[in-house]
């Protein structure tokens, strides 16, 4: 394969309006940073930027719930993701964030070129405005139903639920975010990149040059996009918190987030030049140079269409080569969400499973969502860990050491004559670094850690199968060489497996007593990765058993965040049309005891009730089956409607209701006079 000279590698800013959770990580950094380890392992020159994005409608709307400054907000979260990503692994050359000086002068910059250059249009336009906030509504301070799909709660900018990118005047139904009003429509300047004019060469660039090499949902997004014609996209918002638009007659204006956003990879690439003594445009200007933007599938079209077309507007940068975006990953089912605190944050998976860094890592590759959104559990984040880490990886390792100390005080045996069971395993051996590569530069990381993991299965089965426990009772020098092939894959498993599991890799490095860890070819080439002679240290278990008390305490974590978000959700329904008092007074409700219960056969949700009205003892069906056995209810007063026209529910005549309502819970209450003495058949009035 030929390399590219140099690469640029990007991993999607994240918002600083909450922490690092684990749909950020499989979608975008751990596959990053697999694709960035394997680069550096090769040798390659390679710079691996990121940085906080701290501009933007969420970072607002978080302050005014916190009631703190849009600063405070930005300098807490940008603590807490950038020591996350520390502890994680996550090895940025340069995290920085878009309200470093060095960012707010590049952004500006760029802004400045493409204005003085003509590249876009201003426009007065009508904007969504809310009156009595006094304030126009741009993106998220403004929600409505989706053109497109026609869900109810779709951002000004955004719907979360079909991914549809769109502008908030483009929504059904508005209102605003900030005071649930129904904002006006008011005339503001704006200017806008014309991204019609840039269609013919998107078109040619996307559809003709990238069809074959990126993947199947970036390309159908963008081939979506481009077929239902571009449309002019504004560059600025009006807001009180970003990067000052730097033209005249521009206050009040800033730069909009997904215009300066991505620009934060090529200032963060400037801090770090500056840091390093490197030249930064060879790492964005220089044709020879690579660039990887990985990305989450709703930041597709900005990395693809209008990131592109401000880099070629602009003129003297390169273009990303490979934007491997991969899908959603969901949570026990549910999609992650940061507002409802639906998720597996890093910094509090950190604390909880200490040690264990590279467990999460192994089990969000393997359940990449690259192809399709894919499901986490804490059932299968146990079973990967115990059945594949600790069975198979941690196993084989932990016997090649118990029987090299047992045998030989820790010092590799000689290889022998090698019998074709052992010609076999080694030449697997040096195949799996090429079949690991192939994989991860085609970024299929879920398929190249499954490659990692055979090497592991490799070396468990040549132990199985050779035994070298019997071997050292009859033939010492066959032990010897089973013990030798068997330490070569150990070392082979050292490399291949610091991409993937980089804290592993280490551990087993120390383990093997290598003073560094073998570079990727050296797996292939060399005939011995640990050389006959060497002391190795003691045995040390790379992974721990992860036990069901630690599961059934995530699992009740999160059970603690549905009750609390469907009591969060549940809301006081709004008034109903008025009534005469004459209707009201046709109603008769009177108070009344349930004396008898029975379930209703066949059907889950119903109880047959016997009621003493005070009037009569008479028969109501009632739904409340799943709140309640039979034997709860019998001797509770309750309030029932006696003058409901008779219903025959499943054969019963059903005469009556009894009055429910529900808890915050979400569970059925019985609405009954508190009062004691209060006699059956007494109207309610």
């Amino acid at each position: 394969m030929n390399f590219p000279k140099r690469y640029t590698v990007t991993a999607a800013l994240p918002y600083t309006n909450g922490p690092i959770h684990i749909g950020h990580l499989a979608g975008v950094y751990v596959p990053a940073d697999i694709y960035v380890r394997y680069l550096r392992q090769l040798g390659k020159d390679v710079v691996f930027v990121c940085g906080s994005d701290e501009h933007g409608v969420p970072i607002t709307i978080k302050a005014k719930k916190e009631g703190v400054t849009p600063q405070e907000v930005v300098d807490k979260y940008n603590r807490i993701i950038k020591k996350s990503f520390e502890d994680f692994g996550i090895s940025f050359d340069n995290y920085s964030r878009t309200s470093a000086e060095i960012h707010h002068q590049t952004a500006s910059e760029f802004f400045k070129k493409l204005y003085d250059s003509g590249k876009f249009t201003e426009e007065v336009t009508e904007q969504l405005y809310d009156e009595e906030a006094q304030q126009f509504l741009a993106d998220r301070f403004v929600v409505g139903t989706c053109p497109k799909c026609g869900n109810e709660d779709s951002y000004g900018d955004q719907c979360e639920k079909c991914g549809t990118s769109h502008n908030a005047t483009d929504l059904i139904n508005p209102r605003s975010a900030i005071t649930g009003n129904m904002p006006i429509l008011k005339e503001t300047k704006h200017w806008f990149l014309p991204l019609d004019q840039y269609e013919p060469w998107l078109k040619d660039w996307i559809l003709n040059q990238h069809q074959k090499d990126w993947k199947a949902n970036v390309y159908g997004q963008c081939k979506s996009w481009i077929d239902d014609g571009l449309r002019p996209r504004a560059v600025t918002r009006d807001l009180d918190w970003g990067i000052p638009v730097p033209v005249e007659n521009a206050e009040g204006k800033v730069l909009y987030v997904w215009f300066d956003a991505p620009i934060g990879y090529i200032s963060a690439t400037k801090e770090w030049a500056e840091k390093t003594g490197k030249d930064w445009q060879l790492y964005w200007k220089d044709e020879e140079t690579k660039l990887v933007h990985f990305i989450g599938k709703d930041n597709i079209v900005f990395h693809c269409i209008i990131f592109p077309a401000m880099l070629n507007a602009e003129g003297s940068y390169i273009l990303p080569d490979n934007v491997p975006a991969n899908e959603f990953l969901n949570l026990e089912g549910n999609k992650l969400s940061t507002s409802k605190n639906w998720a597996v944050w890093l910094h509090e998976y950190l604390e909880d499973f200490s040690g264990k860094e590279d467990v999460l890592r192994y089990v969000l590759t393997a359940n990449a969502p690259e192809t399709k959104d894919n499901d986490f559990t804490w059932k299968d984040f146990q079973q990967r860990n115990n059945s594949e880490l600790v069975a198979i990886f941690g196993n084989f390792i932990n016997r090649v050491v118990v029987l090299t100390n047992k045998y030989y005080d820790g010092k590799v045996p000689a290889m022998g004559a090698l019998s074709d069971v052992d010609e076999n395993t080694l030449f697997e051996l040096r195949a799996y670094p090429n079949v690991i590569a192939s994989s991860i530069e085609k970024y299929r990381f879920r398929e190249a850690q499954g490659e990692m993991m055979n090497l592991a299965r490799l070396g468990n089965k040549y132990l199985a199968d050779e035994e070298p426990w019997k071997t050292i009772k009859t033939d010492e020098e066959r032990t010897k060489t089973v013990m030798n092939v068997a330490l070569q894959i150990a070392a082979a498993l050292a490399t291949v497996s610091e991409p993937f599991l980089p804290f592993t890799s280490r551990k087993l490095q120390k383990i093997l007593n290598l003073d560094t860890i073998k570079s990727w070819d050296s797996v292939v080439t060399q005939k011995e990765l640990i050389e006959a002679g060497h002391q190795i240290g003691q045995s040390e278990l790379l992974f721990g058993k992860i036990e069901d008390e630690e599961i059934n305490q995530q699992l009740e974590k999160l059970a603690a965040t549905k009750k609390e978000n469907m009591a969060e959700a549940k809301t006081v329904e709004p008034q109903k049309e008025l009534i005469e008092f004459d209707d009201f007074t046709k109603l008769d409700i009177r108070t009344a005891t349930i004396i008898e219960a029975e379930k209703m056969p066949k059907a889950n949700k119903l109880l047959i009730l016997k009621v003493d009205t005070g009037i009569d003892k008479r028969t109501i069906v009632s739904g409340i089956a799943e709140h309640f056995s039979p034997e709860e209810v019998v001797g509770k007063k309750v309030s029932v409607v006696v003058n409901l026209k008779p219903i025959k529910l499943r054969g019963t005549l059903s005469e009556g209701m009894v009055l429910m309502t529900q808890n915050k819970d979400g569970k059925l209450v019985f609405v009954n006079p508190d009062e004691k003495g209060v006699d059956n058949g007494t109207l309610i009035s």
